[in-house]
Protein backbone atom coordinates (compact mmCIF):
# COMPACT_ATOMS: atom_id res chain seq x y z
CA UNK A 1 0.00 0.00 0.00
CA UNK A 2 1.20 3.34 -0.87
CA UNK A 3 0.97 5.96 1.72
CA UNK A 4 3.31 8.52 0.64
CA UNK A 5 1.27 11.94 0.85
CA UNK A 6 0.47 14.19 -2.64
CA UNK A 7 2.82 17.04 -3.08
CA UNK A 8 2.49 20.04 -2.10
CA UNK A 9 3.20 23.28 -4.48
CA UNK A 10 6.33 24.17 -2.49
CA UNK A 11 7.96 21.16 -3.36
CA UNK A 12 7.91 22.02 -6.95
CA UNK A 13 9.04 25.49 -6.23
CA UNK A 14 12.09 24.13 -4.06
CA UNK A 15 12.72 22.01 -6.35
CA UNK A 16 13.07 23.61 -9.62
CA UNK A 17 14.55 26.75 -8.02
CA UNK A 18 17.63 24.66 -6.43
CA UNK A 19 17.94 22.70 -9.32
CA UNK A 20 18.78 25.74 -11.14
CA UNK A 21 20.83 27.08 -8.38
CA UNK A 22 23.19 23.78 -8.15
CA UNK A 23 22.99 23.83 -12.45
CA UNK A 24 25.37 27.31 -11.63
CA UNK A 25 27.37 25.61 -9.41
CA UNK A 26 27.74 22.53 -11.89
CA UNK A 27 28.50 24.69 -14.84
CA UNK A 28 30.73 26.71 -12.49
CA UNK A 29 32.86 23.43 -11.43
CA UNK A 30 32.47 21.63 -15.08
CA UNK A 31 34.22 25.06 -16.47
CA UNK A 32 36.83 24.85 -14.58
CA UNK A 33 37.43 21.17 -14.74
CA UNK A 34 37.99 22.04 -19.01
CA UNK A 35 39.61 25.36 -18.46
CA UNK A 36 36.86 27.14 -19.69
CA UNK A 37 36.80 30.46 -17.18
CA UNK A 38 36.64 32.79 -19.59
CA UNK A 39 33.12 34.54 -19.17
CA UNK A 40 33.88 34.36 -15.26
CA UNK A 41 35.39 37.52 -15.28
CA UNK A 42 38.18 36.05 -12.55
CA UNK A 43 41.56 37.45 -12.03
CA UNK A 44 44.74 35.23 -13.22
CA UNK A 45 45.60 34.69 -9.48
CA UNK A 46 41.79 33.29 -9.04
CA UNK A 47 41.89 31.20 -12.03
CA UNK A 48 45.51 29.74 -10.98
CA UNK A 49 43.89 29.16 -7.25
CA UNK A 50 40.61 27.16 -8.46
CA UNK A 51 42.29 25.36 -11.23
CA UNK A 52 45.65 24.06 -8.70
CA UNK A 53 43.06 22.80 -6.17
CA UNK A 54 44.85 19.36 -4.49
CA UNK A 55 42.88 16.23 -5.96
CA UNK A 56 41.11 16.00 -2.55
CA UNK A 57 40.05 19.61 -2.19
CA UNK A 58 38.43 19.16 -5.57
CA UNK A 59 36.88 15.35 -4.79
CA UNK A 60 35.48 17.82 -1.89
CA UNK A 61 34.10 20.31 -4.21
CA UNK A 62 32.94 17.97 -6.91
CA UNK A 63 30.68 16.16 -3.60
CA UNK A 64 29.11 19.51 -2.88
CA UNK A 65 27.90 20.45 -6.04
CA UNK A 66 26.70 16.96 -7.56
CA UNK A 67 25.59 16.10 -4.28
CA UNK A 68 23.59 19.44 -4.21
CA UNK A 69 22.65 19.12 -7.55
CA UNK A 70 21.19 15.49 -7.79
CA UNK A 71 19.59 16.46 -4.23
CA UNK A 72 17.32 18.87 -6.63
CA UNK A 73 16.71 15.96 -8.92
CA UNK A 74 15.78 13.35 -6.04
CA UNK A 75 13.61 15.71 -4.27
CA UNK A 76 11.35 16.20 -7.38
CA UNK A 77 11.54 12.82 -7.74
CA UNK A 78 10.25 12.72 -4.53
CA UNK A 79 12.59 10.28 -3.32
CA UNK A 80 13.76 9.90 0.07
CA UNK A 81 17.37 9.76 -1.02
CA UNK A 82 17.16 13.41 -1.43
CA UNK A 83 18.57 13.57 1.93
CA UNK A 84 21.46 11.54 1.74
CA UNK A 85 22.32 13.60 -1.67
CA UNK A 86 22.36 16.48 0.65
CA UNK A 87 24.57 15.00 3.37
CA UNK A 88 26.65 14.15 0.89
CA UNK A 89 26.50 17.93 -0.60
CA UNK A 90 27.25 19.14 2.79
CA UNK A 91 30.15 17.23 3.65
CA UNK A 92 31.32 18.39 0.28
CA UNK A 93 30.59 22.42 1.10
CA UNK A 94 32.39 21.70 4.95
CA UNK A 95 35.31 20.32 3.00
CA UNK A 96 35.70 22.91 0.64
CA UNK A 97 35.21 25.40 2.93
CA UNK A 98 38.05 24.46 5.40
CA UNK A 99 40.20 24.29 2.45
CA UNK A 100 39.20 27.54 1.25
CA UNK A 101 39.05 29.73 4.61
CA UNK A 102 41.40 27.68 6.95
CA UNK A 103 43.98 25.88 5.15
CA UNK A 104 44.55 28.54 2.25
CA UNK A 105 44.51 32.00 1.58
CA UNK A 106 42.21 33.18 -1.01
CA UNK A 107 43.15 35.60 -3.83
CA UNK A 108 41.87 39.16 -3.08
CA UNK A 109 39.01 39.45 -5.36
CA UNK A 110 37.25 35.95 -3.97
CA UNK A 111 38.05 36.89 0.00
CA UNK A 112 34.49 38.23 0.37
CA UNK A 113 32.32 35.94 2.52
CA UNK A 114 28.65 36.78 0.63
CA UNK A 115 28.50 33.75 -1.92
CA UNK A 116 30.03 31.74 0.92
CA UNK A 117 27.03 32.15 2.79
CA UNK A 118 24.62 31.99 0.48
CA UNK A 119 25.75 28.26 -0.48
CA UNK A 120 26.12 27.83 2.85
CA UNK A 121 22.12 28.98 3.67
CA UNK A 122 20.59 27.11 0.54
CA UNK A 123 22.47 24.12 0.83
CA UNK A 124 21.20 23.89 4.86
CA UNK A 125 17.83 25.00 3.22
CA UNK A 126 17.69 22.19 1.12
CA UNK A 127 18.70 19.73 3.57
CA UNK A 128 15.89 20.60 6.55
CA UNK A 129 13.54 21.09 3.51
CA UNK A 130 14.16 17.16 2.09
CA UNK A 131 14.26 16.28 6.11
CA UNK A 132 10.97 17.67 6.67
CA UNK A 133 8.78 15.88 3.20
CA UNK A 134 10.53 12.69 4.56
CA UNK A 135 9.45 13.40 7.82
CA UNK A 136 6.14 14.43 6.58
CA UNK A 137 5.69 10.98 4.42
CA UNK A 138 5.89 12.86 0.96
CA UNK A 139 9.49 11.37 -0.44
CA UNK A 140 9.19 7.74 -0.49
Amino acid sequence: MNTAKQAPWHLWVVGILTLLWNGVGIWSYISTQTGNLDGFGMSDEAIAYVTGFPAWADSLWALGVWGAFVGSILLLLRSRWAVASLLVALVGLLGTTVYQRVLTELPADMSGWGIAIVIWVITLFMLWYAMKMRREGVLR
